[in-house]
């Protein structure tokens, strides 16, 4: 089965983004090198993760005697992106997702591979009638400098946290149009 590859080893813009309101949002990872636009659909919570993620490797690697890889502690001003994202139809939908660090070039490592599709000829026992037409299979591969990270990472946290309040009393989110609450009894 052929995998076709999005590379993206220098992007030009990598961001999440979301489209619609609260409640009702889709997030997305959206990167861009020149004309190369590709946008991939993701969990909030992979969203949530993926910017804690970057920040803890950034984080572990300061903690490198001499800081060999020129690791920021904040965000620098100059890679604050907090542009919409483009309009772009999704490639797939992220399922597992792998994040890592590249030493010889000092960039942060996003891999996402397609939430699997069952195959509903597998669920009845049966083999799939065209076996001799393998679907092509995408992931996405994004090189990130850690001054992009750090960026990425903040805007994320940003975009995740700008969702729904969460009620004080029973902790679930609060509907724009109003919310039930069923307070857990003591």
């Amino acid at each position: 089965m052929p995998t076709r590859i999005h590379e993206f080893s220098w992007p030009d813009r990598v961001v999440v983004g979301v489209t619609g309101l609260p409640g009702s949002r889709t997030f997305y990872l959206q990167v861009r090198a020149g004309k190369q636009l590709v946008s991939i659909v993701l969990e909030k919570q992979q969203s949530a993760q993926l910017a804690e993620n970057i920040d803890d490797i950034l984080d572990q690697l300061l903690s490198v005697d001499g800081n060999p890889f020129s690791i920021p502690t904040g965000t620098p001003p100059e890679l604050v992106d907090n542009d919409p994202i483009e309009e772009d139809q999704e490639q797939f939908r992220a399922g597992a997702m792998s994040l890592g660090w590249d030493p010889s070039t000092s960039q942060i490592v996003i891999e996402a591979h397609p939430l699997a599709a069952e195959d509903p000829d597998a669920q009845l026992g049966e083999e799939s009638l065209h076996p001799d037409e393998a679907e092509e299979t995408e992931m996405l591969r994004v090189r990130m400098p850690v001054g992009t990270a750090r960026a990425f990472a903040k805007r994320t946290r940003e975009i995740v946290d700008a969702g729904r309040p969460m009620c004080l009393l029973c902790g679930y989110p609060v509907d724009a149009d109003g919310h039930t609450c069923t307070v857990p009894e003591s």
